[in-house]
């Protein structure tokens, strides 16, 4: 009975949301304000039909995807390291720590303004140097600003869980490897790194999140031809509402499919962590 209601217990909210959903939408009559939900499933279960000459959600989704994963990879690759740094050096935090915390609290979408300014419509096939084939119209139709937006966005809570989880490796650890005469390389790969994981996977995790949610911002740039928050801010224009509840559900459950995923790895992983608690 127990192992029966943890299967059933998830899902009684998302039914009884969807009945409260269908049941308002016939009562109110009106496509535009509310689509009802077999509207929106229609869509839904043709992900490869064209919709309004923009693509498939399929084909949208991979280029915000792949739009997130280049801005994401960029914030892991700066975030990870420095945060070690500082974790680990009092002089590295005392140095960069004002300077970081004067730009943490500014939101992602107050550098719009600037990153217009600075970077245009410039694409990365441009920065990557790619001017003709297949790459260039997929690279082209991906601009440097949504790139800067999305890494924004993942950075900062990558940096401050890597700064967190080498903080909280304990000193008695450190100490010790120093007293064998190990390096501080070795201290930092084999110590440091090690300890601050569980805590840097967290970062990765929630600064995915927020790369994820910036992207639909990203996507309302001048320049974009495509992707899911492209084809949501065009179906609104043209009052295609099951069309933006459709892209809405497709953000929900690739975002949902990629926590699912980092919760995995720390189940796997990590189980001894909370295990010691």
């Amino acid at each position: 009975m127990n192992r029966a209601m943890r299967y059933v217990s998830p899902v009684i909210l998302p039914i009884f949301f969807i009945m409260f959903w269908q049941s308002f939408s016939i009562k109110l009559d009106n496509p535009i304000v509310l689509p009802t939900v077999s509207k929106v499933f229609d869509i839904l279960s043709k992900p490869n039909m064209n919709l309004l000459s923009i693509g498939s959600i399929i084909r949208n989704v991979l280029v915000s995807v792949l739009r997130v994963g280049i801005g994401y990879i960029m914030a892991a690759g700066l975030g990870i390291p420095i945060g070690l740094f500082i974790g680990y050096s009092k002089r590295v935090e005392e140095f960069l720590m004002p300077f970081i915390n004067l730009f943490r609290p500014i939101a992602p979408l107050a550098w719009v303004p600037l990153v217009l300014a600075w970077f245009g419509v410039t694409s990365m096939a441009s920065v990557l140097g790619i001017e003709k084939g297949s790459l260039y119209i997929l690279f082209n139709n991906i601009k440097a600003a949504m790139i800067f937006i999305i890494f924004i966005g993942a950075f900062f809570p990558i940096l401050t869980n890597s700064i967190y989880g080498v903080k909280s490796v304990q000193k008695t650890l450190i100490d010790s490897a120093l007293t064998l005469g190990a390096e501080k390389k070795d201290i930092l790969l084999k110590i440091l790194l090690p300890g601050a994981l569980p805590s840097v996977v967290t970062g990765l995790r929630v600064g995915l999140g927020v790369a994820w949610m910036c992207l639909v911002s990203a996507e309302m740039l001048p320049g974009s031809l495509a992707g899911i928050g492209y084809l949501i801010t065009h179906a609104y224009t043209v009052a295609r509402t099951d069309i933006v509840i459709a892209g809405m559900i497709a953000i929900s459950c690739v975002g949902g499919l990629f926590d699912w995923i980092f919760q995995k790895i720390e189940v796997k992983f990590f189980k001894w962590q909370s295990m010691s608690k």
